[in-house]
């Protein structure tokens, strides 16, 4: 451990507004460093496992300071990527086409259905992960039936329509 490595876990461990998870980690390393045994160094840190700062002791000699940071905690992983969120959102902002696509407005599942039968498209994503990128890109769905952008409405006036944009949409929106 370089002294600006354990400059630093000291000051993770000190330090009140950091990450307990972090803190814990910091605290962990630097017991083995100072001699303790795994489980006393797990003990010292709040944990049970010694097996546990075993290996984080491992990770820390393979990558350094960045062992303190979580890594992916499990679930699926992530499939489609910002190159595939885009092509989802190309071909929502594409307008239909009623004799290939066979309707006029799009619904989550003829615009699954389009992205299925693109030579480019995706032929495994779901109606799920369309509307979660859908919902990221700021869109919502409308009594409508369609999809309009979040904070967009267009309004009838005398001189004729008019799109009027909330400037508040975001803060509402969270």
């Amino acid at each position: 451990m370089t002294p600006g490595e354990r400059a630093e876990l000291e000051r993770t461990a000190r330090a009140g507004s950091e990450r307990a998870d972090r803190a814990a980690r910091a605290k962990a390393l630097l017991a083995v460093a100072d001699g303790a045994r795994f489980t006393d160094a797990a003990r010292a840190a709040g944990r049970r496992s010694g097996d546990a700062v075993a290996q984080l002791v491992a990770r820390f000699n393979r990558e350094g300071v960045g062992a303190l940071d979580p890594r992916h905690g499990g679930g699926a992983t992530v499939q489609y990527g910002l190159a595939e969120r885009e092509r989802i959102l190309r071909e929502f902002r594409r307008p239909p086409d009623r004799e290939r696509d066979g309707t006029a407005t799009w619904s989550l599942t003829t615009l699954q259905r389009a992205l299925h039968r693109a030579p480019d498209g995706l032929p495994g994503v779901s109606t799920w992960t369309i509307l979660a990128t859908l919902w990221e890109a700021g869109y919502a769905w409308q009594a409508s039936r369609t999809w309009c952008q979040t904070g967009t409405v267009v309004r009838r006036r005398k001189a004729g329509p008019v799109e009027v944009t909330d400037p508040d949409a975001a803060p509402k929106k969270s």
